[in-house]
């Protein structure tokens, strides 16, 4: 009998995306599974129901969960949603677990092998599973059309009749995957384009978009990249002299869009409520970080913030949800090519190689337990914290609570004559070890 793979509507107000497409729908299928697909799940990504029975899925509800062997989602599932799963069932979605150990905690304790996609290792097998870069592709692409529709005015410079409109001049903070395409989006749109990372490596990238790189180029800049290829987090003393570089730069901008993420930590500012103050009215800052806390000074979470001289901070959450039937069908594709290499072609099951790169990589947690080596330490050092029950007859050989006198009942040990009082803890050890076994 074939597994279900079940594909939920994202219950987040602000999500807009979908686990699955046609396209991957219809491969799962003829991959001998059978794909339950949640009435609506595909309607803010533009693909209706009928697309999806169309390939051979079955539309369904949120409570044939209960039966689905593996879930594909786009974020993490609630408490409330995991209490519909089967337990051993495989989630694959953007778990998000830095900072959030209690919703890492209530996966494993639903008992669901739950993989965090954004953690899957950045080497040539796994590029075509690489979450963050096919949405912060995405990301980088919108973030330029945010900034432009804001700004309202036109970024080419156009020689006419009636006069010339300059050229916007927009600078990008952060040269990573959604960084690069925010500069070829916005010289393909005709703006003057500057580019800063504290990584030597992206200067020849950003040079080859037609963009000019601005930096301070000393020792710490030339080692400031993990093996990954993530920015490493600088010191407080280049932090200062990068601020120094960039203030002057930054007041004379129309457009600013900062990028800046490192995983697991908050987001670093790089613009202060002093550089935002130095630049024009009308001019535009758009904050991709500004889920992480923000890389703009007074950038909030959802909204828009005009300040007082008039510039803007766009603060807008899921920027790759904005472009939702685009960013769908992106994302489908990754987790499809992941799932695809735990398939046993033979058997048509789910069959997860715990050995595997990619699964040691990504798995967070399995059989009722916190495994991901980042986050499996503070989950048992959060045990250990728990004060242990002293019960009777119960404790094992090696709890604090059954060592010494108080462990041994009072009357037993003052009916025991003074002569045999050796005796007495030796059995008492060799009764609780057995316990504690059982």
């Amino acid at each position: 009998m074939g597994q279900t793979i079940f594909i939920p509507r994202e219950i987040d107000a602000i999500e807009s995306r979908v686990g699955a497409s046609p396209e991957t729908v219809k491969r799962l299928v003829g991959l001998g599974f059978e794909v339950v697909v949640e009435s609506g799940a595909g309607t803010s990504s533009r693909i209706p129901d009928a697309e999806f029975a169309a390939v051979g899925g079955k539309i369904g509800k949120a409570a044939d969960v209960a039966k689905a062997d593996v879930v594909l989602k786009v974020r993490r599932p609630s408490e409330a949603e995991l209490k519909g799963y089967k337990a051993g069932a495989a989630v694959l979605a953007t778990m998000d677990p830095y900072g959030n150990d209690a919703a890492v905690a209530a996966m494993a304790k639903a008992g669901v092998t739950a993989f965090a996609m954004e953690f899957m290792p950045r080497i040539t097998r796994a590029q075509v599973m690489d979450v963050l870069s096919s949405q912060a592709n995405l990301a980088g692409y919108q973030a330029v059309i945010d900034g432009a529709a804001e700004y309202d005015r036109a970024l080419p410079m156009m020689m006419t009749a009636a006069g010339t409109v300059p050229a916007a001049k927009v600078f990008i903070m952060g040269v990573g995957v959604a960084g690069l395409q925010a500069i070829a989006t916005a010289r393909r749109m005709g703006a003057i384009v500057t580019a800063t990372d504290v990584r030597p490596a992206v200067k020849e990238q950003v040079a080859s978009l037609g963009a000019k790189f601005l930096a301070v180029e000393d020792e710490e800049f030339k080692a400031a990249e993990t093996a990954g290829g993530y920015a490493k987090e600088m010191s407080k003393e280049y932090q200062a002299k990068q601020a120094a570089l960039t203030a002057e730069h930054i007041a004379k901008q129309d457009i600013v869009i900062t990028t800046a993420l490192i995983p697991g930590r908050p987001a670093p500012k790089l613009v202060s409520a002093q550089m935002v103050a130095s630049m024009k009215p009308g001019s535009v800052l758009v904050d991709l970080a500004v889920e992480r806390g923000g890389n703009v000074e007074g950038a909030v979470a959802g909204k828009i913030v005009t300040t007082a001289n008039g510039a803007k901070i766009v603060g807008h959450l899921n920027v790759p949800g904005r472009v939702a039937a685009s960013a769908s069908l992106l994302y489908a594709k990754n987790l499809f090519a992941f799932l695809e290499t735990m398939v046993d072609k033979t058997s048509k099951q789910i069959a997860i190689n715990r050995d595997d790169e990619l699964v040691k990589a990504t798995m967070l947690t399995d059989a009722g337990k916190v495994v991901h080596p980042n986050f499996a330490n503070a989950a048992a050092a959060a045990a250990a914290d728990k004060p242990k029950p002293v019960v009777a007859g119960h404790n094992r050989g090696d709890d604090p609570a059954a060592d010494g006198a108080a462990t041994k009942p009072a009357k037993s040990a003052a009916k025991k004559p003074a002569a045999k009082k050796p005796a007495a803890p030796k059995a008492s050890g060799k009764k609780s070890s057995k316990q504690g076994d059982a």
